[in-house]
């Protein structure tokens, strides 16, 4: 099953960091965070991605072209008989990387689109290119195929960032709660499609998934929402890009799934933010 990282946007509230290279390749603990997001679907048997690029597609081809030596050892022999080998780390073996220029001003549906002939089987994996989380995608693609229906994304029930206030009139405090739970779930990515889903995108550069697709979607009975309850964070800011590679450097990053070193405990799984 292909899993789809949209990494075609400009990334418009990162600016200051975004602007000399795409906000997939800002970096984590020294590593991209597009890195980080195929690690999360790799810890679970999918190696084959597939990434619609836009702004500074370049770079990202470049990364992916010098993949190998960015992210390994290596030894070199030098002279006319040059050559290098790899050491290749085990959980970077078998990565499978479609890169397809889907164009600059091209919103989400219509990347997605333009990947359809890539999409062999009847399901596909779509996230975004900017959020991790620990969530079990096994438990993500059972809950898809038992409820039957075309798509399925993911939610969270996120934290306000600021205190809440309960008052009167002359401003008395009744009521004081430091980063609630908020009522509302919202979509975090980390979709699971039918491959009839594209019925429901076209190539049009306008075309946004989470406008009039998603809404037909729900219209038509066709959208479930998974419940992820773990850790989830994207990296909107660069006060975000800070705080994931605080937690990555302090070895309290819950996302890692596939590096026991680097998670916290069960006990501190859901670090506070």
């Amino acid at each position: 099953m292909k899993t789809i990282i949209l990494c075609g946007g400009k990334g418009e509230r990162i600016r200051e960091e975004a602007e000399f290279r795409p906000k997939p390749l800002l970096p984590i603990g020294g590593k991209p965070i597009l890195w980080h997001i195929m690690q999360i679907y790799a810890h679970y048997g999918y190696t084959d991605f597939l990434c619609p690029l836009g702004y500074q597609g370049e770079k990202i081809k470049e990364y992916f072209l010098n993949y190998e030596a960015m992210n390994n050892d290596f030894s070199m022999e030098l002279g006319d008989k040059s050559r290098m080998t790899y050491h290749i780390k085990p959980h970077e073996q078998n990565f499978r990387v479609s890169l397809v220029d889907t164009g600059l001003d091209t919103m989400t549906g219509s990347r997605i689109k333009q990947t359809q002939r890539y999409i062999t089987d009847d399901l596909f994996m779509v996230t975004y290119g900017d959020g991790v989380a620990d969530i079990d995608i096994n438990k993500l693609i059972a809950f898809h195929r038992a409820h039957g229906r075309l798509a399925t994304v993911t939610t969270v029930n996120p934290a306000s960032r600021f205190a809440l206030l309960q008052f009167n009139e002359s401003g008395k405090v009744a009521k004081y709660t430091e980063k609630p739970k908020m009522h509302n779930w919202i979509s975090i990515g980390f979709f699971v499609f039918h491959k009839r889903v594209f019925d429901y995108l076209h190539i049009d550069p306008k075309c946004i998934l989470e406008h009039e697709p998603l809404e037909k979607l729900t219209r038509d009975g066709e959208l479930m929402a998974y419940k992820h309850t773990g850790f989830f964070y994207s990296m909107d800011t660069y006060r975000d890009q800070v705080l994931l590679n605080s937690l990555w450097n302090k070895k309290r990053a819950p996302w890692a799934i596939w590096d026991k070193k680097r998670r916290p405990s069960h006990s501190t799984a859901h670090v506070e933010l």
